[in-house]
């Protein structure tokens, strides 16, 4: 008969957590990829690293989810107000091993503090579109 010892047990027990770890990433993505409004980007962390993220449109905001992750938290949230682009760039020699190829980096501003994110072009000028029709100056609601 065939014996199931604890160090086996403990070893299936950990690749099924990993296994459903993996798969709930999967569903997660496949989720958030259905929803209008989502594209995939990077952004450069305040630590100077690069961080794949799923980008998701809000009312007056940009939601940036971590790509390998679970949590429907995003990791950083774009205000629309106070952004603004400063230009886009091609990736540098250093960039490129880190950012998915064929990106291009847009540069923005926001109250004075520069970031980075980099995204597809086609994905870019969906996103300057947004940027720019933001509200209108002065507009309130009754």
């Amino acid at each position: 008969m065939f014996e199931i010892t604890a160090p086996v047990l403990i070893a299936l027990l950990i690749l099924i957590g990993i296994a459903l770890f993996f798969g709930a990433m999967a569903v997660r993505r496949i989720q958030l990829r259905r929803t209008l409004g989502t594209f995939d980007a990077s952004i450069r962390t305040p630590q100077g690293q690069w961080m794949m993220v799923i980008g998701r449109y809000g009312p007056g905001h940009v939601d940036l989810l971590r790509f390998f992750s679970v949590s429907p938290v995003p990791r950083f949230q774009l205000e629309r107000r106070g952004l603004d682009i400063s230009g886009t760039r091609r990736a540098t020699d250093d960039e490129a091993s880190r950012i998915p190829p064929g990106f291009v980096v847009v540069m923005l501003t926001r109250n004075g503090d520069e970031l980075l994110l980099a995204m597809d072009y086609r994905d870019y000028t969906g996103f300057s579109a947004w940027l720019e029709a933001g509200p209108i100056a002065g507009s309130w609601q009754i």
